[in-house]
């Protein structure tokens, strides 16, 4: 298995990759103190990577690069932003799939998440869906190759169960900010009150959605293209249960690795607690991106 340093290796030459790649007229209409910033700042982490710096630093030095990658896009006004849409897909080969890096340090979110947890839950946890679901990927390939199909059912399974679990907890690990809590504003904060007359009546809802998932699973808010509202959705385990057509903008995990070691079986404070580190300006930004997608309504 690579090592977390691997990972922020690759992290780094993929946001290296998309920044040249990105179109020479876009990337004059950024202003120049971010680009150099931003230029600045992804060389310092390269170097700290050559230097194998501790993992805390990386850590704390990949949130800043990342917040200034972000400074980048919310700079571009919408139409030469979506030249960014110009660039190349670079799909995740199969068997491919990595870990991202945590957007903060593990003891960011204390007291309302301990360290503990989250390293155990990113490095561990996290880290077993990406290798499932790469298995799977593979062994499904394989099948394909040899036309052996006996073992597809299970394959399925694994590759859905895996996949799912990587896909929520990346939504999951940047839906989280230690400067989070307080409720959103904007665009989200309106659809809010539209679809569910009040942050609060929101707030309930979600929050008793996520306390009575039976066993283990998800919380999940949705932007519903079909329905063209939010919906507040469970998901058992990772993939069960749930909704295809939707698209996931706020995850809460209940899965009792989530919390257990801190709260042991108080699931309800656990919940109560998560919302002081809700990252509503990434809940935004996803919603913002989620509204343009629209089918007809049926």
């Amino acid at each position: 298995m690579e090592t977390y340093q691997d990972q922020f290796n690759v992290w780094a030459e993929s946001v290296e990759k998309a920044w040249d790649q990105l179109d020479e007229k876009v990337k004059q209409s950024i202003d120049e103190r971010i680009v150099q910033s931003f230029e600045g700042k992804l060389l310092g982490f390269k170097e700290l990577l050559e230097q194998r710096t501790s993992i805390e630093t990386l850590q704390i030095e990949a949130q800043t690069l990342y917040h200034t990658w972000e400074e980048i896009y919310q700079s571009m006004d919408s139409n030469r932003g979506n030249q960014m849409n110009s660039t190349p897909l670079q799909p995740v080969p199969i068997g491919g799939h990595r870990l991202p890096p945590l957007p903060y340090r593990y003891d960011a979110l204390e007291p309302y998440i301990a360290a503990e947890i989250m390293r155990l839950h990113h490095q561990e946890h996290h880290q077993s869906y990406v290798d499932g679901l790469n298995k799977a990927e593979k062994m499904m390939e394989q099948a394909r190759k040899t036309g052996d199909f006996n073992l597809i059912k299970h394959w399925e399974r694994e590759a859905a169960f895996n996949g799912a679990g990587h896909y929520l907890h990346t939504i999951f690990w940047n839906n989280m900010s230690p400067k989070g809590g307080g409720e959103p504003v904007g665009e989200l904060a309106h659809q809010i009150r539209k679809d569910f007359g009040s942050f609060q009546q929101f707030k309930k809802h979600f929050s008793e959605a996520a306390k009575n998932v039976e066993a283990v699973g998800w919380a999940i808010l949705v932007w519903s293209p079909r329905s063209h509202r939010l919906e507040i959705l469970q998901a058992e385990k990772h993939q069960n249960l749930s909704q295809w057509d939707v698209i996931p903008l706020l995850v809460l995990d209940v899965w009792e690795h989530a919390y257990y070691l801190q709260y042991k079986n108080e699931r309800k404070e656990y919940i109560k607690n998560w919302w002081n580190v809700v990252n509503w300006p990434d809940v935004n930004d996803r919603f913002k991106k989620a509204k343009e997608l629209r089918w007809r309504p049926y």
